[in-house]
């Protein structure tokens, strides 16, 4: 039998279905599974059982026409999309011979809404399968302190770059340091850079590969980060979180882990689940200080 899964189209989405793909696949017991979705998520979502991988580029162009297209690619028994998209519907009810699409009417955190979602699909109730990547983590010779000052969805999620060096200066006297991020983000890690103290750090920002970036992360014994991608590869490695929360909801995508702690005002006007701040002011990150992120680092470690 030939599975198609369609992952989610953010990094931290793809972490967060990783246990429900791996609930699918170890069910259906599919002989080949073809991946398809963004570059991000399948790379973040690879493992032994996947025998294909195709990147989703149906954007460029017609985008009618494209997924018509990479439909004949993607001929399968039995589609999985992870997305609920029209053109997600589109693309599996023409690709696979059975299809299924994520609807989004489940409750609780994003996790087990897509455990559930599976659960559906495999006509099973079942346990909740939390995030699992297959990278190796990274030995560090010495414990290190990573902090995630990006966060891809837009500026509103991110805290200052003045108040992570805060913390890192404190934190470097007892734990080596890296920064973390994606391209795009060098300039956030420039500015933490530039108010540092401390010479025990590596700026690694954008110049990891997904795989790398999970097995550095993987490997760390306390991560520092905004509502991210990189929170959830740190959740599925039981890494030790600091998680910074403001204008997105902490309830659905905090980390998936016993092992975090999170800071937040709960301001009114949050969770706003804006790009940017609407009311120009971002009060939300703003008021967050690092005295606040030290004292959660020392009731979680």
């Amino acid at each position: 039998m030939k599975l198609l899964i369609e992952t989610p189209t953010w990094l931290g989405d793809a972490v967060m279905a990783s246990g429900a793909v791996d609930k699918l696949i170890k069910n259906l017991k599919p002989s080949e599974v073809i991946l398809f979705g963004s570059k991000v998520s399948c790379e973040v979502l690879q493992r032994e059982e996947i025998t294909k991988i195709i990147i989703d580029d149906t954007k460029k162009g017609n985008r009618f026409l494209n997924i018509l297209k990479k439909s004949k690619e993607l001929k399968a028994d039995v589609g999985v999309s992870f997305r609920s998209h029209f053109y997600s519907k589109m693309l599996m009810k023409i690709s696979a011979k059975k299809s299924f699409v994520y609807k989004n009417r489940y409750s609780g955190h994003q996790v087990e809404k897509y455990n559930k979602f599976i659960d559906d699909v495999l006509k099973k109730d079942l346990p909740v399968i939390a995030p699992k990547l297959y990278f190796k983590p990274k030995k560090y010779k010495k414990q290190t302190l990573g902090i995630n000052p990006g966060a891809t969805y837009g500026s509103a999620k991110r805290w200052y770059p003045e108040e992570f060096a805060k913390v890192a200066n404190v934190l470097g006297e007892r734990y080596d340091v890296i920064i973390f991020g994606g391209p795009g983000e060098e300039e956030i890690a420039y500015e933490i850079e530039k108010n540092l103290t401390i010479s025990n750090y590596q700026n690694l920002c954008g110049k990891l590969s997904i795989k790398e970036l999970a097995e550095h992360i993987g490997g760390v014994s306390l991560f520092i980060t905004n509502d991210s991608g990189p929170m959830h590869i740190a959740a599925a490695y039981n890494v030790p979180i600091v998680a910074l929360f403001g204008p997105t909801r902490y309830d659905e995508t905090s980390p998936y882990s016993p092992n975090h702690k999170i800071v937040t005002k709960n301001l009114e006007c949050a969770p706003c689940m804006k790009r940017e701040c609407p009311l120009g002011h971002h009060a939300c990150m703003k008021e967050i200080k690092a005295q606040d992120v030290l004292k959660a680092v020392k009731e979680l470690v």
